[in-house]
């Protein structure tokens, strides 16, 4: 979907053991650069790219890739992308989610309770979807961080693209705010959820204090859309929903 002259939110369908759902991945682009906003699964490279020519552009001009946080289905399909193009591909993230993209610490969210649960349903699967999925688990994805990125970043492409970090979900979470189409890249901060905007889940936030303290630096930007990973484009009155969920 088209969002503004330059912005495209793509729409990826995506199997998380065994349920199916959407995820919503940004392309930005310049005259000179062509940046991807996640990248989804690992596999997850022949729907992205058809995605991406299904709107009239090239795939192989990506050539930056921002993450907004370390969660496998951001950054499990960057090693497809870089294996699949020609040229680098600069990765970009916020410092303190880089050792766990890079592989250097592990971070996991889960309960023991929710993990044990989740590896009683892989268990339960047929064994040609147990196998690819235990070892995403046991040997989760990883790509080299080319540029650290920190609160306040601006990056002079694209009409300008401001970094906010927002932790709460993971340590080094970031939204990008896009100066000229005044539209807010959310990650996994922000869901819709019935047609109304809802702030992180606090059952996949390990840091709910940090993450609602995140929403309220959003105050200071003119924002007309936003899109959430998870759920798509909001635009009814973004500025004051926000300003409402900062002061819950």
């Amino acid at each position: 979907m088209k969002i503004a002259e330059n912005v495209e939110m793509l729409e990826i369908s995506m199997n998380m053991l065994g349920v199916e759902s959407k995820i919503f991945p940004t392309l930005i682009w310049d005259d000179n650069n062509m940046i991807l906003v996640d990248a989804g699964l690992p596999g997850a490279i022949k729907t992205i790219e058809d995605e991406v020519t299904r709107t009239g552009l090239s795939f192989d001009k990506i050539d930056q890739i921002i993450v907004t946080h370390t969660d496998i289905d951001h950054i499990g399909g960057i090693q497809d992308i870089q294996n699949e193009l020609e040229h680098p591909v600069i990765v970009m993230a916020h410092k303190d989610d880089k050792p766990f993209i890079e592989g250097e610490k592990k971070f996991n969210k889960t309960t023991p309770e929710r993990m044990a649960q989740l590896q009683e349903k892989i268990m339960s699967m047929p064994e040609d979807q147990r196998k690819p999925l235990l070892d995403m688990f046991q040997n989760p994805p990883k790509s080299k961080v080319d540029k650290v990125l920190e609160d306040g970043t601006e990056l002079p492409c694209c009409g300008g693209i401001i970094v906010i970090h927002t932790p709460g979900h993971t340590p080094g979470h970031i939204c990008l705010y896009l100066k000229k189409d005044k539209i807010l890249i959310a990650g996994d901060l922000l869901h819709i959820v019935d047609g109304e905007l809802r702030g992180p889940y606090p059952h996949n936030t390990p840091d709910m204090e940090a993450a609602v303290d995140s929403i309220k630096k959003f105050s200071k930007y003119d924002i007309e859309k936003i899109v959430c990973y998870h759920s798509g484009l909001y635009t009814s009155t973004p500025n004051q929903k926000l300003a409402e969920l900062a002061e819950k």
